[in-house]
C-alpha cells in the first residue's frame, strides 16, 4: 500500500468498517465484562480504585470526628485500631498503586501510537485479581474481621494468633493476592514501553509520562516480591508455628521490618512518580512549549528510584542500628531531595519561560506542588536521626506523611483527571465546579495536616484512640477534623461534577491544543484506538509534524486495516524503535475472570484454614491458566508476513529476545529472583544478628548429599533444556523431545532431593528459626522445580500437539529463560543451606 491508496474514500471506508469490527466490544452486559481491551480494562481499573479511595476516606472521617474532642467515645479501640489499618492498608495497596496501573493500562496505548498494549488479557487478569482482593480485605470490616495491627503489621503481637484475630490472615493474604496483580501490570507496562512503540520513537522521544511508568514499573519488580518474601515468612508463622520472628526461637522481628520498608519506601515514589509523570504531560501543554530539560528530569526519575531503595531504615531509626547505618540512611534520605527538586524546578523552569494558559488542571497542579513541597520540608527533617528520635511515632509523622502523598499522589490525580476526562470520555469536566473544588481540598488538607505538626511535636502519639483534655490539643484536633470534612466535601464536589459529566456537550477535539499523541484520539471514540500506527520524528509531533494529524486519521502511516479480522499492533525494537512484527493480541476472553477467581480461591481458602479446599482451587488455578496458555498464545500465524503499508511487510510471528513474550518472561522471572533474595535474605539476616546461628544442637542442618544432589539434579535439567533449544532449532525436533522428556524427570527428582535433605535429618521447623528457613529456601526450591517440570512438560506437549516448530519456537525458548531463573535459584539455595554456613 502507498500513500496515493488512501485517497480511494471507498478503499479508507472499507477498512475502517473493518477495524471497526474487529475492535468492537462483546454485546451484552456480562459478555462486555470478559472484553480484554485495555482501554475498557483501564476505565474499570480506575472506577474500582476510586471506590475503594472514597471507602477508605470515610474510614479517615470517623477516626477524624472520634479525635475531634478529648475522650470521645464515638467508636471504641477496637474498632478504631481497625480504622486506621484498613484504610491505611486501603489508600496505599488499593488506590495509589492501582490507580496509577490504571490510567497507565488507559494511556499507555494512546500515547506510544499502539492498537493496544500487548498482553491486554494479563491486564483483564490483573484487574480481576485487583477486585476480588480487594472486596476481600476491604470488606472485612463489616463483620469486625478487619486488621487491625496497623498497615505495617509488626510481629510479634500480629504474628501471635492470642494477640490478633483472622484480621492478620485477611491482611496478608488479600494484599499478597493484590501484590500479583501489580506485578502483572507491571510486566504488561514494561514490555509496553519497550516493545509497542511507534516506528521511530527512538528511547530519546518517548514521552515523559512513559518514562516514568517503565522507571516504576521496574520499580515495583523490585520493591513488592520482598514483601511477598515477608508474607510467606509471616503466614508461616501463623499459620504453621514456624518462629521467623519469635526471639524466643531464634527469630527476629527486625526481619520483618527490613523486608516490609524494603518495600514499603519505595512505594512512596512507585506512587509519587507517576503523579509527577501527570504534570509532565499538561505542563507543557499549558505554557504552550516543550518541556525544557528532558535528559535532565528522566535522569532524575531514574535517580530518585534508585536513590528510594537505600532509604528503607529511614523508618527503623529507632530500632537501636548502629550509628554507622543511621548516618549512612540519613544522608540517603536527604540526597534523594536533590532529583525530586530536579525535577520540581523543571516544571517550575518551563512554566516560567513559556506562555502559560491558567487552566483548572493547571490549577490542581501548581497546587499540589505547594503542598508536596512542605512535605518534602519536613521529611527532610525525618530523615535526620535526632530529630527522627523526637517524632518518631508522633502526629509529626503523620502530617508528614499526607502533606506528601496528597500533594504527590492526590491532588496530581485529580488534575490528570481534569485534563485527561475528554480524552476517556469525550466531555469536558466543568471548570467553576473544579476551581470550587480544588480551593476546598487546598484549604482543608492545609488546615487537616498543619495542626498536626503541632500537636506532634507537643507529644500526641499516632494509633491513639482518644487523649485527656489536660494534654491541651483539643484546638488542633478540633481544628484537624473540620478540614478533613472540608476536604470531604470538596471530593464530593468533584464526585457531583464527575456525575454531570454524560449530560454535557461533547468536547471538541484535543480540547487543550496538546502535541502528544494521546490526543489523537477522535471525539467520536471509536473502538480500534488509532487509524493508523504512525511515524514519530518528534517528542510532539501534533505540534511538529506538518498534517499529522490529518494523515493518521486517513490511514496513511502503519497498519491501517484489519485484513485477516485481528486485533493487531506492530512490535518495535526496544532502542530505536524499528518495526520488526505484526503480533495478534488477546480478545475477550472469560479465562482470565476464571484464573483471577480460582487463584483468588487458593488465598481466601487458605485464610480460613480450609487447606484441601485451597488445594483444589490451587489446581483448579493452574488447569486454567494452561487451558489460557495454550489457546492464546504462540499461535502459528495463517501466513509468514503481511503488509503493513509503504511497501513495508513483517512477520506474524516473533520468538527469542525480540518478542513481547520471551520479555514478558524475563521480567517475571525478575520479580521472583527478588522475592527469592528476599528468603535468602531472611537467612543470612539470621546468621549476622545471632552468634549461635545455626544452633550446635543443628549444626548438621540438612547435610551436604542430598542439596548438592539436588544442585546436580536442577543443573543437569537445565542443560538439557537448552540442549532441547539448541538442536530444536537445528530441526532435530525427536532429539528435542527426548532432552525435554528427560529434563522433566530431572525436574520432578529434583523435588524430592531438595526436600529429603532437612526431611531425613530431622528438621524440625517449630523449633527454631534455622531449621524453618532451611526448610522454607528447600521447599522454594522444590515449587520452582515443579514449576520447570509443568513447563518442560507443555513445551514438548505442544511440539507433539503440532503447535510448536523450529520455525516457531516461542515456548521453548520462553522455557528456557524460567530455566536460567530455576538454576539460580538451585545454586543460591542449595550452596547455602549444604554448605554454608555450618558449625564444626
Amino acid at each position: 500500500m502507498s500513500l496515493h491508496d488512501q485517497d480511494d474514500p471507498a478503499l479508507r471506508a472499507a477498512q475502517e468498517e473493518r477495524l471497526r469490527a474487529v475492535w468492537a466490544p462483546p454485546r451484552g452486559i456480562f459478555l462486555r465484562w470478559t472484553d480484554c481491551n485495555n482501554n475498557r480494562v483501564g476505565v474499570w481499573y480506575v472506577l474500582t480504585a476510586f471506590g475503594f479511595m472514597l471507602f477508605a476516606g470515610v474510614l479517615a472521617l470517623i477516626m477524624r470526628t472520634q479525635l475531634a474532642v478529648p475522650d470521645n467515645d464515638l467508636v471504641g479501640p477496637g474498632t478504631f485500631n481497625q480504622l486506621f489499618t484498613l484504610h491505611g492498608s486501603m489508600m496505599m495497596f488499593l488506590f495509589a498503586v492501582p490507580m496509577f496501573e490504571a490510567v497507565s493500562i488507559i494511556l499507555l496505548p494512546q500515547l506510544l501510537g499502539a492498537r493496544d498494549l500487548p498482553f491486554p488479557r494479563l491486564s483483564a487478569f490483573g484487574y480481576w485479581s485487583f477486585l476480588i482482593g480487594g472486596l476481600f480485605v476491604g470488606g472485612s470490616i463489616f463483620f469486625n474481621a478487619a486488621p487491625d495491627g496497623g498497615w505495617f503489621m509488626y510481629p510479634p503481637l500480629t504474628t501471635r494468633t492470642d494477640l490478633s484475630g483472622l484480621g492478620a490472615d485477611i491482611w496478608m493474604l488479600g494484599l499478597s493476592f493484590i501484590e500479583v496483580s501489580s506485578v502483572a501490570a507491571a510486566v504488561e507496562l514494561i514490555v509496553g514501553v519497550l516493545k509497542c512503540r511507534p516506528p521511530g520513537m527512538r528511547l530519546n522521544l518517548m514521552p515523559l509520562y512513559a518514562w516514568y511508568i517503565l522507571v516504576v514499573a521496574v520499580m515495583i519488580l523490585f520493591a513488592f516480591p520482598p514483601l511477598i518474601a515477608g508474607d510467606i515468612l509471616f503466614e508461616m508463622e501463623r499459620l504453621l508455628d514456624w518462629p521467623f520472628f519469635d526471639a524466643r526461637r531464634g527469630g527476629d522481628p527486625l526481619l520483618w521490618q527490613h523486608l516490609f520498608w524494603i518495600f514499603g519506601h519505595p512505594e512512596v515514589y512507585i506512587i509519587f512518580l507517576p503523579s509527577i509523570a501527570l504534570f509532565a504531560m499538561l505542563v507543557p501543554t499549558f505554557a504552550n512549549r516543550h518541556l525544557l530539560g528532558y535528559p535532565w528530569i528522566v535522569l532524575a526519575a531514574v535517580g530518585t528510584a534508585f536513590l528510594s531503595f537505600g532509604l528503607w531504615v529511614h523508618h527503623m531509626f529507632t530500632t537501636g542500628l548502629p550509628k554507622i547505618s543511621l548516618a549512612f540512611f540519613s544522608a540517603a534520605s536527604e540526597a534523594v531531595a536533590i532529583p525530586t527538586g530536579v525535577q520540581i524546578f523543571v516544571f517550575i523552569a518551563t512554566l516560567w519561560a513559556g506562555r502559560v494558559t491558567w487552566s483548572t488542571p493547571l490549577l490542581y497542579a501548581t497546587g499540589s506542588l505547594a503542598i508536596f513541597v512542605i512535605g518534602g520540608l519536613t521529611g527532610v527533617m525525618v530523615a535526620v536521626a535526632p530529630f527522627d528520635w523526637q517524632a518518631h511515632d508522633s502526629y509529626f509523622v503523620v502530617a508528614h506523611l499526607h502533606y506528601v502523598l496528597i500533594g504527590g499522589t492526590l491532588m496530581p490525580l485529580f488534575a490528570g483527571l481534569y485534563y485527561y476526562w475528554p480524552l476517556v470520555t469525550g466531555k469536558k469536566l466543568s471548570d467553576r465546579l473544579g476551581r470550587v473544588a480544588f480551593w476546598m481540598l487546598f484549604v482543608g488538607a492545609n488546615l487537616t495536616f498543619f495542626p498536626m505538626h503541632l500537636s506532634g511535636l507537643m507529644g500526641m502519639p499516632r494509633r491513639v484512640f482518644t487523649y485527656p483534655a489536660e494534654l491541651g490539643l483539643g484546638g488542633l484536633n478540633m481544628a484537624s477534623t473540620l478540614g478533613a470534612w472540608l476536604f470531604a466535601a470538596g471530593v464530593a464536589v468533584i464526585c457531583v461534577d464527575l456525575s454531570l459529566s454524560p449530560r454535557r456537550v461533547r468536547a471538541v477535539r484535543n480540547p487543550w491544543n496538546a502535541g502528544t499523541l494521546e490526543w489523537l484520539a477522535h471525539p467520536e471514540d471509536e473502538d480500534w484506538g488509532i487509524r493508523s500506527v504512525p511515524l514519530i520524528e518528534s517528542r510532539y509531533p501534533i505540534w511538529d509534524q506538518t498534517d499529522f494529524v490529518r494523515e493518521v486519521d486517513e490511514g496513511r502511516f502503519f497498519l491501517p486495516d484489519a485484513q485477516e479480522g485481528r486485533r493487531e499492533t506492530i512490535v518495535t525494537s526496544v532502542l530505536d524503535a524499528r518495526p520488526l512484527a505484526v503480533i495478534r493480541l488477546g480478545t475477550p476472553s472469560i479465562k482470565p475472570m476464571l484464573t483471577a477467581v480460582a487463584l483468588g480461591g487458593v488465598f481466601i481458602l487458605t485464610t480460613y484454614h480450609l487447606y484441601w479446599a485451597a488445594l483444589v482451587s490451587g489446581v483448579a488455578t493452574l488447569a486454567l491458566a494452561l487451558w489460557w496458555l495454550w489457546t492464546g498464545t504462540a499461535e502459528i500465524p495463517e501466513k509468514p508476513c503481511k503488509p503493513i503499508g509503504h511497501g513495508l511487510e513483517l512477520p506474524l510471528y516473533l520468538s527469542g529476545p525480540s518478542a513481547p513474550g520471551w520479555w514478558a518472561m524475563f521480567i517475571t522471572m525478575m520479580a521472583d529472583a527478588t522475592a527469592f533474595s528476599g528468603l535468602v535474605f531472611g537467612y543470612f539476616f539470621f546468621w549476622t544478628r545471632h552468634a549461635d546461628f545455626p544452633p550446635v544442637a543443628l549444626a548438621d542442618g540438612p547435610g551436604m548429599a542430598w542439596p548438592m544432589l539436588a544442585l546436580f539434579l536442577g543443573i543437569a535439567s537445565w542443560l538439557l533444556t537448552l540442549g532441547a533449544r539448541e538442536v530444536h532449532a537445528r530441526k532435530h525436533v525427536g532429539m528435542a523431545r527426548l532432552c525435554l522428556m528427560i529434563a522433566l524427570v530431572l525436574s520432578l527428582a529434583g523435588i524430592g532431593a531438595g526436600l529429603a535433605g532437612p526431611w531425613t535429618h530431622g528438621m524440625d521447623p517449630q523449633a527454631h528459626s534455622y531449621p524453618a528457613i532451611v526448610w522454607t529456601l528447600a521447599i522454594w526450591a522444590a515449587a520452582h522445580a515443579g514449576v520447570a517440570a509443568i513447563m518442560q512438560g507443555y513445551a514438548l506437549a505442544r511440539s507433539l500437539a503440532g503447535r510448536m516448530d523450529p520455525e516457531h519456537d516461542a515456548d521453548l525458548r520462553n522455557v528456557t529463560v524460567n530455566m536460567h531463573f530455576y538454576a539460580l535459584t538451585a545454586i543460591v539455595t542449595y550452596a547455602t543451606i549444604g554448605l554454608f554456613p555450618q558449625v564444626t
